[in-house]
């Protein structure tokens, strides 16, 4: 999944670890659904410090309005951005190691006050992008109309499958 050039970069996804991106893919597609650009660095908070020093200096001149941090283990990444950046951060757990995942959820979570981060659940890049569209949509009424249909459309696909039960002889709530 590539960045669409066209669009003005208002997400910025950071992994990490390279090896994570198999597990937040999902997020791409709903950007691109959404028809929202993005930017993908790959940046560890406990190997390259400074790196991450520098990219959270560079995210207001970019225009970013939203970060989302993915990361497993220790998960200290949404957290260092967080302490670094003033624009909303979303932590996307990423199960890994011996406690697959919970590490990474546990560390997002809990935060210390006043440094927020939200957080999405473990392997959940779906949500995570989705909640970056919420909060975008405060401010862009087209993509508040995009998200409004999407929700109607999901709403739409549960009252189907619980049509299709019906046929398939289930008994049914009737509304």
């Amino acid at each position: 999944m590539k960045l669409k050039q066209e669009s003005k970069y208002q997400v910025g996804v950071v992994l990490g670890s390279a090896s994570d991106l198999d597990k937040v893919e999902a997020l791409f597609k709903v950007f691109d659904e959404f028809e929202i650009g993005y930017e993908l660095a790959v940046i560890s908070a406990h190997r390259t410090p400074e790196l991450l020093e520098e990219y959270a200096r560079s995210v207001y001149s970019r225009g970013f309005k939203v970060l989302i941090a993915a990361a497993g283990l220790s998960a200290a990444l949404p957290g260092m951005l967080a302490s670094l950046v003033h624009i909303p951060v979303i932590g996307l757990p990423i199960s890994a190691g011996t406690l697959n995942g919970i590490d990474a959820l546990l560390s997002i979570s809990q935060m210390p006050p006043g440094v927020p981060v939200a957080c999405v659940g473990i392997d959940s890049p779906r949500n995570a992008g989705l909640l970056a569209v919420r909060i975008l949509s405060l401010t862009d009424c087209s993509l508040a109309g995009k998200l409004s249909g999407y929700r109607k459309a999901m709403a739409g696909n549960v009252v189907t499958k619980m049509r299709n039960l019906k046929e398939e002889g289930y008994p049914v709530w009737e509304f």
